[in-house]
């Protein structure tokens, strides 16, 4: 079918697109309307040839009758013919002698006299010879002719009654295949819908109907009935075990936080009192070394916890919270850690329902991204927009962009961007910053999109739904995770 083009009723189709019942009265149909007309053709032949012979025979019949009884006198010529006679009926006779004049009940004008039988306009004509008398010195023919509407009329009438047979008798054939077919049908139609209502549900524990025949029908239907109770089965094992895996690593992530925060605690007191002492270089240096790992760890349990979270179908508390003092809070906290690139902001006012925390690390990522892949002297610029209903925040840099062939999973988990030109920082980070950004757009009613910025480099535009006027939130933001 062309494109744009409607599709038309499966009536004008093919006939290879119809319905299966359909297919099978129409076969049946075309068989008997087939059968029949050869049957009605032979039959309705074979009556017409004997309606013209009887018709035929009866004219000779009385031809010769008349020519037996045809009499002469001693002259020559015809004495007695009987014309009258009650036994020839509506049929016209004349009698042609050599000698005396025509004899005739009819003054209808017939053709010359023929030994085989002749149409003559609507009349059929037999010729009969009267045996040749002393009395009779040449040949004398009787013409007997009648008028033959009426055998027209009655072989009109036998192939009409044929034709109206061979009707009602396809008719007959269409209405009985569809029955037939679909009675066969029933069970198979019954099996497509509940097949069609799992697809839409994707409901395995739905069941097949069954049918009481014990044909292939039932036996398909309990096959297929039998593969959904093991489908089901499998399905609420793999739910049960993705769904206990989900709720330790939340679980697991969440007990983490704690001792990693008091380990980092205990590390800056203990950075900050060997600053204050006389500790060697060496101890301070291993020090700082377990405070950047314990502050990693932190970030990564975070991450996890995060997307632990949004497997597992548990959403923060959210409250309405104004996306432009979290983006200029996101770029305040990079901003130190990033002295060789500029990070620019600029927002209006939007509000949008959500939880702090996570909205906070969804800004802090996509910059920190920006950070990571782009070369020493890049422009990070943070956006956030009202379109609509919705509050758009956009991350461009104008860096190299994104990797040839990451755009369809560059928000995949641990997924990093390969080593390209300008990529300095592709081997850092736990390629989890992406995925994060999603989980968090999605868990609050939005979306996130990655392309390539009119300056050439990436471009991640997030999209939420906005809400009422917004609230004052404090500019610096604390990070929790």
């Amino acid at each position: 079918m062309e494109p744009g083009r409607p599709e038309r009723p499966w009536p004008l189709r093919s006939p290879s697109h119809w319905p299966v019942r359909w297919r099978i009265a129409g076969v049946s149909a075309v068989l008997t309307f087939v059968i029949l007309l050869m049957f009605a053709g032979v039959v309705g032949k074979l009556a017409q040839e004997r309606l013209e012979d009887d018709f035929r025979n009866d004219l000779q019949e009385i031809a010769n009758r008349v020519a037996f009884s045809v009499q002469f006198d001693e002259s020559g010529r015809i004495d007695k013919a009987p014309l009258d006679d009650i036994t020839i009926g509506d049929a016209i006779v004349r009698v042609t002698p050599t000698l005396g004049p025509v004899a005739e009940n009819s003054d209808i004008e017939l053709p010359q006299p023929s030994p085989d039988p002749v149409t003559f306009g609507d009349y059929e004509v037999v010729s009969a010879q009267v045996a040749t008398t002393l009395l009779a010195p040449g040949p004398t023919r009787v013409q007997v002719a009648r008028d033959s509407s009426s055998l027209d009329a009655t072989i009109n009438r036998l192939w009409l009654l044929l034709a109206i047979g061979v009707a009602g008798g396809a008719i007959f054939a269409t209405l009985a295949g569809l029955a037939v077919a679909g009675r066969a049908m029933g069970p198979v139609s019954a099996l497509t819908q509940t097949a069609r209502e799992i697809a839409i549900t994707r409901d395995p524990a739905l069941r097949m109907p069954q049918s009481s025949a014990g044909d292939e029908v039932a036996e398909l239907a309990t096959t297929l009935d039998n593969m959904l109770r093991e489908l089901d089965a499998a399905r609420a094992e793999a739910q049960g075990m993705v769904q206990a895996q989900r709720e330790f690593v939340a679980d697991a992530s969440h007990e983490l936080r704690t001792p990693l925060t008091s380990i980092l605690a205990n590390l800056e007191l203990l950075q900050v009192s060997l600053n204050e002492g006389s500790t060697s270089g060496e101890e301070s240096e291993m020090v700082e070394s377990a405070l950047r790992s314990s502050q990693r760890m932190r970030r990564l349990v975070g991450d996890l916890l995060i997307l632990a979270r949004a497997d597992a179908g548990r959403q923060a508390a959210q409250r309405p919270c104004d996306l432009e003092a979290i983006t200029e809070a996101a770029a305040m906290e990079v901003r130190p850690a990033a002295p060789e690139h500029s990070i620019t902001v600029s927002t209006e006012a939007a509000t949008v329902s959500g939880n702090p925390d996570e909205l906070h690390r969804l800004v802090l990522n996509l910059i920190d991204n920006g950070v990571r892949h782009t070369p020493p002297g890049s422009t990070i610029t943070a956006g956030v927009t009202k379109r609509g209903g919705d509050v758009v925040l956009e991350v461009a840099d104008d860096g190299p962009g994104l990797p040839e062939g990451l755009s369809d999973q560059i928000f995949g988990r641990f997924v990093r961007g390969g080593a390209g030109p300008g990529d300095v920082a592709s081997d850092v980070g736990t390629g989890l910053g992406l995925s994060i950004v999603e989980a968090v757009a999605t868990a609050h009613g939005g979306k996130v999109e990655a392309g390539r910025a009119n300056h050439g480099g990436a471009l991640f535009t997030v999209t939420l739904p906005a809400i009422g006027e917004p609230v004052e939130i404090p500019k610096k933001l604390s990070r929790v995770l």
